[in-house]
């Protein structure tokens, strides 16, 4: 490969992965999570009720409703890019209490439980992560085009 195909290529990739198409869909993927889980709660509120007295969250219905409320409001707010920094922020404080409340594999004796839940720890941990690269990109980009929303 010579040097102008890899500068072709490189340039290619660079506007591919800047392209408006594939940001959009890479936040909604990263808000997948926000945007079913809400939605099956809302159709299944008993359920979700459950899941709430289930991890301790009384009054449950109370819970419930703020997490469906939470969860779609915040993603709205990275999608539309309105204080895109915030709603990023708050699910990534949002996912690591929910994944400390939810995923105790500590507590959990050796085996195949434990390890599936230390697995889904360290993946939502990893989550988190990803919604704090996206608040401070977003930051970024507001200091670098001066004052905005």
């Amino acid at each position: 490969m010579n040097t102008n195909t890899i500068a072709i290529e490189q340039g290619l990739a660079g506007r591919l992965l800047t392209a408006p198409t594939l940001r959009i869909f890479a936040l909604l993927a990263l808000c997948a999570a926000y945007i079913q889980g809400p939605l099956v709660k809302l159709l299944d509120f008993g359920g979700a009720i459950a899941e709430m007295e289930h991890f301790g969250l009384l009054p449950a219905p109370f819970f419930a409703a703020v997490v469906i409320v939470f969860e779609l409001a915040m993603s709205a707010l990275i999608l539309t890019g309105y204080w895109r920094w915030i709603g990023a922020l708050a699910l990534a404080a949002f996912t690591l209490a929910a994944t400390r409340i939810a995923l105790r594999y500590w507590e959990l004796p050796p085996g195949l439980a434990q390890s599936m839940a230390m697995n889904a720890f360290f993946e939502h941990v990893g989550l988190a992560g990803a919604f704090v690269l996206v608040a401070g990109n977003d930051l970024a980009s507001r200091r670098m085009s001066g004052p905005a929303e």
